[in-house]
């Protein structure tokens, strides 16, 4: 088992505030960008201007470091303890499960487990610790 364990920081309405701070005080380069509305659209489920325009995920790299910086989806609250998390990538769906029902357990599922358009199987779990995990998987495994 291939793990890789990355910072994920979450904000509300101000990740490319933040990318643009993170590239001029850390350096960071930006490797990677998408919008919400740069994404798939649920034509029976559209989403605002304001939601499109928000930072879906990005990819920043400070020396051999990757962490990623995203913006909550509209509806979604901004809690103490969420602001801030572990994003696991595995290699296989299988992998992902195992991880997935291992860090629920005592603690709460955030978002079920479930293929979406970026990963065959993606979810999210604040496990007893108040620590909260974003699971990846990677496609093709």
């Amino acid at each position: 088992m291939t793990l890789q364990l990355n910072p994920f920081i979450l904000l509300d309405g101000h990740a490319q505030q933040a990318i643009e701070f993170y590239q001029e005080v850390l350096g960071a380069k930006l490797l990677f960008k998408q919008t919400a509305g740069e994404g798939p659209q649920n034509p029976d489920a559209p989403i605002s201007e304001e939601a499109k325009a928000r930072i879906a995920h990005s990819v920043l790299r400070v020396g051999a470091t990757d962490f990623f910086v995203a913006d909550l989806e509209e509806g979604q609250a901004l809690l103490p303890g969420n602001g801030i998390n572990i994003c696991i990538t595995a290699d296989s769906t299988a992998e992902a499960e195992q991880l997935y029902h291992s860090l629920k357990e005592g603690g709460q599922v955030d978002i079920e487990l479930a293929p979406v358009y970026f990963s065959p199987a993606y979810g999210m779990v604040t496990d007893k610790f108040g620590v909260a995990f974003q699971i990846f998987t990677k496609r093709g495994r």
